[in-house]
């Protein structure tokens, strides 16, 4: 069977994809629906993936906790886009594991009209030092309004307590309606 020219782009495109995984330290990655089961299945994978490490069980737990979180947020508010009919958040999923560092990124698209909030409220998390984010954690608790798809912004401020560090975003414009949320969380794997 003769290789045509798109079977051939197909085969460089995964060399390539594999090539950039392993040039930045991807573990894992996922594009499609998150929803509970696949949830489930990364959090294994991880645990799995983390045992043979030999990471401290405390640095495993804020994985595990960032993952669903970041996960949850994607099931949660994610927007389809017109050729997409998902019940669930659609986006994309990657753990990356460096010598001193995991990091969970997450993408997924959002409405142009919700950038502008969004950022203010991941900028004024990045604002915070620890006791500043135990005090935001505790007044969204008492008077956060939740959003017509159920989160009160919790889980941002909640990935900034558990992992100490500041949250990497970008706002990618995709259209005149849509733009693409790119969130990486980092965990550090330093005993503390």
């Amino acid at each position: 069977m003769a290789n045509t020219k798109e079977h051939n782009e197909s085969l460089d495109f995964v060399y390539d994809f594999y090539v950039k995984m392993k040039r930045n330290n991807i573990n894992l990655a996922y594009e499609g629906e998150i929803t509970h089961s696949i949830t489930k299945a990364f959090t294994s994978l991880a645990e799995t993936n983390m045992a043979r490490e030999e990471d401290a069980s405390s640095v495993q737990k804020k994985v595990f906790h960032v993952m669903v979180e970041c996960l949850q947020n994607i099931s949660k508010h994610s927007e389809s886009t017109p050729n997409e009919s998902a019940k669930d958040g659609r986006g994309i999923f990657m753990v990356s594991k460096a010598a001193t560092e995991y990091n969970v990124t997450t993408g997924n698209i959002i409405k142009n009209e919700n950038v502008e909030k969004l950022r203010s409220i991941l900028e004024n998390i990045n604002k915070q030092d620890k006791d500043g984010l135990n005090k935001l954690y505790k007044q969204q608790m008492r008077e956060g309004k939740i959003s017509e798809r159920g989160g009160a912004g919790l889980g941002f401020i909640d990935i900034a307590r558990k992992t100490g560090q500041k949250l990497l975003y970008s706002f990618l414009s995709i259209d005149s309606k849509n733009s693409f949320f790119v969130l990486t969380s980092t965990i550090s794997r330093i005993k503390e």
